[in-house]
């Protein structure tokens, strides 16, 4: 990781303020051009800007701006600093090695086919390519396209499983989910030749005799008794 100054013209203020230093030696220190240096010392171009020590940050030593002071020719080396500045990644295409850029027709044609969800930019931004070569890749147009052979860009050494899965989870989040149908519905070729017998019905069940014969006395048992009552 480079090492790259905290906060230049802050740091300058401080230098200014608390040391001896010459303004060359603080202007290439802070990448700043002396004439800078100059006017934050007048006052002129630091206006509301704080100080900061480059000491607490572990950037420079007592030691080190000692040696400035004494020799006006010395120049101030930065130190590792107590707290580093992450370098911003280079936004762009991905970088493919010489030795890999033949690989990348065979790897297009393995993503269009096991993952025709994801777009060209995807795809893109996944193996370095451009957006002309997947579509004439896709059209079969390309000038290779009968000796082409589809490799897995992972294997390939062209991306990372992890950027793969994070492309096609990025797809798959636009899509649709599926109906689950479940394991019981069976299509009709499955149940054609299937033997079933309906459930038997209660009138089918056998009788019982003996709550027959009760029922029937019971009945009968009413009737005589309304011709009685007649």
């Amino acid at each position: 990781m480079a090492t790259q100054l905290l906060m230049p013209k802050a740091t300058a203020v401080w230098l200014v303020d608390n040391t001896a230093l010459s303004f060359d030696q603080i202007a290439a220190f802070c990448k700043l051009h002396p004439l800078e240096v100059k006017a934050i010392a007048d006052g002129e171009a630091a206006q509301g800007i704080k100080g900061l020590d480059p000491l607490i940050t572990g950037q420079l030593t007592r030691e080190e701006i000692a040696r400035g002071e004494a020799d006006i020719n010395h120049k101030l080396k930065i130190s590792d600093p107590k707290v580093r500045v992450p370098e911003t990644k280079r936004k762009g295409p991905r970088y493919t090695p010489l030795s890999k850029r033949q690989d990348r027709p065979n790897a297009i044609l393995w993503l269009v086919r096991n993952h025709p969800e994801l777009k060209d930019a995807q795809i893109s931004r996944l193996i370095g390519t451009t957006k002309s070569t997947i579509e004439q890749i896709r059209n079969r147009t390309h000038w290779n396209s009968n000796n082409l052979q589809p490799m897995d860009p992972v294997t390939l050494g062209l991306c990372s499983q992890i950027d793969l899965d994070i492309e096609v989870e990025r797809s798959s989040r636009g899509r649709p989910a599926q109906v689950e149908t479940g394991d019981t519905l069976l299509p009709a070729s499955a149940t054609e030749n299937l033997d079933i017998q309906p459930a038997p019905r209660e009138e089918d069940e056998e009788l019982d005799a003996d709550k027959v014969f009760a029922k029937l006395s019971s009945l009968k048992g009413r009737q005589e008794d309304e011709e009685d009552e007649e």
